[in-house]
């Protein structure tokens, strides 16, 4: 007789939920009395989308609720898939909704994200006319990767990274249905560090150090061992998505807020996720810029000398220099005021009308120029008292000083502000004269 050789089924699919009661997690929309779980247990389906990072349980809360609401699931792969997936999943929702015996339908979308505007759109008219109920998952902000219209017609749940207990449960699930082998404490704790919060990670994870385990007749999975399959612990990173701009600005933030360490642990956070370190440079270079601006000009020069001794050494020895500028820049007094000056002036020349130049402050290249008044009684500030030529405008005529710039009276903005206070009265007293 034969042996049939049965297909491997991956530990994530034999550990899947099939009850509400068996998911690990998100308690927070699952646990009793929570948005999700009061949603399950109305009997009544609305279309949702489904936000968090990669294996938390997306895909198995949208299977879940086809099975809550006795639905046909169908399931789409926006990475794979298009408009014409879209077309057939319309057509099995109306067999099975004018069938013999009609049920209802889930589309879930996986990677919804992934597809573009219109066929986002393709969703939208049978979404309104309830022929089938839209679940879409996403590891993006859906409020930029998802349309408005489809967006307005969808709840929008908040999934979370697992924790190390929610993640041990599921070590422990494997353990006892026999497909996993005894694991060291040390070896664990590194393991559920390594899953940074990913079941699908952990279980697969899990299963290929099983296998590696069995081969070499290993009774126990040990630290030391454990560290030599598994290599560097590399946490989960996403260079251009939700993650990457919540670390940044993070780094940012701790910046501003005058905080080397937490500076340096987002930094760090950063690098070793793949971050590219020219990246975070520039970065710095507009950090220099936005928070500490005149208050301590040095920082942008550092930041840029930071940069280029990057350009020259590379990793890891450039990082050393960046993290430099970065403490810098933590420690730094702190400014806005030229930032927030520019983005008045942007403000104000966007709204306000073309107001020529001042005929005293154009140039008069010419004889025609001169003789049309270019550049008369203009006052050259070099040959007055002070270098300063007291009294004069150098805005449009009828236009009042705007004050754009309000030095703060944190670092060198304390004597530049007391620089514009003295100028503001030499003017005062001048123009008093020619009064």
């Amino acid at each position: 007789m034969e042996t049939v050789n049965k297909p491997h089924v991956p530990l994530a699919e034999q550990l899947r939920p099939h009850r509400l009661s068996e998911v690990i997690g998100q308690q927070h929309l699952l646990g009793p009395g929570m948005p999700l779980r009061i949603a399950f247990e109305s009997g009544r389906p609305h279309s949702c989308i489904l936000w968090g990072p990669p294996g938390v349980g997306k895909t198995t809360i949208a299977r879940l609720m086809a099975q809550a609401f006795d639905a046909q699931f169908i399931a789409i792969s926006a990475v794979l898939g298009g408009v014409k997936d879209i077309r057939e999943a319309v057509e099995k929702a109306e067999h099975v909704r004018d069938g013999l015996q009609p049920r209802a339908t889930i589309v879930f979308v996986d990677e919804v994200h992934r597809f573009n505007k219109s066929q986002q759109d393709a969703f939208l008219p049978h979404v309104e006319s309830g022929l089938f109920t839209f679940v879409g998952a996403t590891t993006e902000n859906p409020s930029f990767e998802v349309n408005s219209a489809l967006l307005s017609r969808a709840a929008v749940y908040v999934l979370q990274p697992l924790s190390e207990d929610d993640l041990a449960r599921l070590v422990q699930r494997a353990q006892a249905i026999g497909a996993v082998p005894t694991l060291e404490q040390a070896a664990l704790q590194r393991l559920l560090a390594y899953a940074d919060g990913d079941a699908r990670r952990l279980l697969n994870t899990l299963e290929t150090l099983a296998v590696t385990a069995q081969a070499q007749q290993l009774p126990e999975i040990t630290d030391d061992w454990l560290l030599k399959v598994l290599g560097e612990r590399m946490r989960r990173y996403d260079k251009g998505g939700e993650q990457f701009h919540d670390q940044m600005s993070a780094l940012h933030k701790s910046v501003r807020g005058s905080d080397p360490d937490a500076a340096l642990y987002w930094f760090a956070r950063m690098l070793d996720g793949g971050a590219d370190p020219r990246y975070l440079a520039r970065r710095m270079v507009r950090m220099a810029s936005e928070d500490i601006g005149l208050a301590d000009p040095r920082a942008l020069r550092l930041c840029l000398d930071a940069a280029e001794v990057y350009q020259r050494l590379g990793s890891p020895e450039g990082e050393l220099a960046l993290a430099e500028a970065l403490v810098y820049l933590a420690v730094a007094a702190k400014s806005n005021a030229v930032y927030q000056a520019f983005n008045a002036a942007k403000a104000f020349v966007k709204q306000d009308g073309t107001r020529p130049v001042p005929l005293h402050l154009r140039n008069a290249p010419t004889k025609l120029m001169r003789e049309l008044g270019y550049g008369h009684e203009y006052r050259y500030a070099h040959d007055e008292a002070g270098g300063f030529a007291a009294g004069e405008h150098y805005l449009p005529d009828g236009m009042a000083s705007p004050g754009f710039y309000r030095p703060v009276e944190r670092g060198l903005e304390i004597k530049i502000a007391a620089k514009l206070r003295e100028l503001e009265e030499l003017n005062r007293q001048s123009r008093e004269k020619l009064e």
